[in-house]
C-alpha cells in the first residue's frame, strides 16, 4: 500500500532554510517555557502517598476518581496495577498527613462504591527517592542519546551523525515544550514515551539515510542535495503510511485509555509529529549544510602496493 499513487518530486533541500527557522523557534521556545514554568513533576518525581486496595471485583477506575475527588482529595491518580481488582492510589506529598489515616480515609471512600474492598498497604514515598527516579530518568535519556550516536557513527559518516542527533534531540524538546506549556503531569511514563519517540525517530532517520547511500551509488551525476531530495521522496509515501497508522492507534489511547495512559499517549502524539518533521526536513539537510559530499556515501577499496605493481 502506497500512500502516494506515484513518487513524488517535492524540493525538500530547496526550502531547508525555512525549516531550521522553525526549528530554532519551536527549540527556543521549549526550552524557554521549561525554564520559565517548569515541569509539573508527579509523585514519581516529587514523592508523595501509595496507597493499595483490593477489590472483590473489578471497580470502575473512572467512578473511583470521580468519589476522591467528590471528598475533597485533590491530585489522585488511580490506576489498576497487577489485575483489574487491585487499585493503586498516589497522592501528592502532605507533611502533615499520616500514612495510616490517609489509606483508613481512602478504604471508607472506596467502601462506598464496593463493602468488600480491602486495604492492602500505606507508603510514603519520600521526596528524595522522587529526585533519585528523576536523575536515574534523566540519565536514561543521556545514555540513549550517547548510544544512538554511537550507532550512527558506526553505521553512516560523522556528517550524516551529527544530523540523525540533532533531529534526535529535536523531538523530545519540541516534547519537554508541550509538557511545560500545558502543565500536564511528567512521570516516569512520560520519560518512557519520549525514549520511544526517539527510538521512532531514529528508525525512519536511518531508512531515509540508507536510502541517501543507496542513490549516491547508483545516481553519482546527481548533486548531493539531488540525491537527497529523491531518497526522501521515494521514502516519503512509507514513512507518511507508517506514521498515520501510529497516530491513529495513539490517538486512540489519548481519547479512551483514560487518565493512567493520558501523558504517556500525549507525549508520544507530539513525539510522532514532530519525528515526522525533523526526519524529512533537519536530519539529511544538516548533514548537506555540515558538507556531505556523494564521495563520503561510498565505499572505497584499499588498494595494496603488490597489486599496484603487478598491473600492466
Amino acid at each position: 500500500m502506497e500512500f502516494f499513487h506515484k513518487v513524488t518530486r517535492f524540493p525538500f533541500m530547496r526550502t531547508r532554510k525555512i525549516w531550521y527557522g522553525l526549528s530554532a523557534v519551536l527549540i527556543v521556545a521549549s526550552l524557554a517555557l521549561v525554564a520559565a514554568r517548569g515541569l509539573n513533576l508527579g509523585i514519581d518525581f516529587t514523592g508523595g502517598i501509595v496507597v493499595e486496595t483490593n477489590f472483590p471485583q473489578a471497580p470502575n477506575i473512572e467512578a473511583l476518581r470521580g468519589d476522591l475527588a467528590k471528598a475533597g482529595i485533590a491530585g489522585a491518580q488511580v490506576q489498576a496495577f497487577g489485575s483489574s481488582r487491585d487499585i493503586l492510589v498516589r497522592l501528592p506529598p502532605d507533611p502533615s498527613a499520616r500514612g495510616g489515616e490517609i489509606g483508613a480515609r481512602i478504604l471508607d471512600i472506596f467502601r462506598a462504591a464496593d463493602p468488600g474492598v480491602k486495604l492492602q498497604q500505606t507508603e510514603i514515598v519520600g521526596p528524595q527517592v522522587g529526585q533519585e527516579l528523576f536523575v536515574k530518568g534523566a540519565w536514561a535519556l543521556v545514555a540513549t542519546l550517547v548510544l544512538i550516536l554511537i550507532y550512527v557513527l558506526l553505521r553512516f559518516t560523522p556528517k550524516l551523525a551529527l544530523g540523525a542527533i540533532f533531529a534526535v534531540l529535536h523531538d523530545p524538546i519540541c516534547v519537554l515544550g508541550f509538557f511545560a506549556v500545558s502543565q500536564m503531569t511528567f512521570d516516569l511514563t512520560a520519560i518512557s514515551a519520549i525514549l520511544a519517540v526517539i527510538g521512532y525517530s531514529l528508525n525512519d532517520t536511518v531508512i531515509v539515510f540508507d536510502r541517501v547511500r543507496e542513490r549516491a551509488r547508483t545516481a553519482r551525476k546527481l548533486s548531493i542535495a539531488q540525491v537527497i531530495d529523491e531518497s526522501i521522496n521515494q521514502t516519503l509515501s512509507r514513512t507518511l503510511m507508517t506514521k498515520l497508522v501510529t497516530l491513529l492507534v495513539v490517538l486512540a489511547l489519548l481519547i479512551f485509555g483514560g487518565e493512567t495512559l493520558h501523558g504517556f499517549s500525549a507525549a508520544l502524539v507530539i513525539g510522532i509529529l514532530a519525528g515526522t518533521y525533523s526526519s524529512i526536513y533537519i536530519s539529511a539537510a544538516l548533514a548537506l549544510d555540515l558538507g556531505l559530499r556523494t564521495d563520503d556515501l561510498l565505499e572505497r577499496k584499499l588498494t595494496k602496493p603488490e597489486e599496484v605493481d603487478g598491473l600492466p
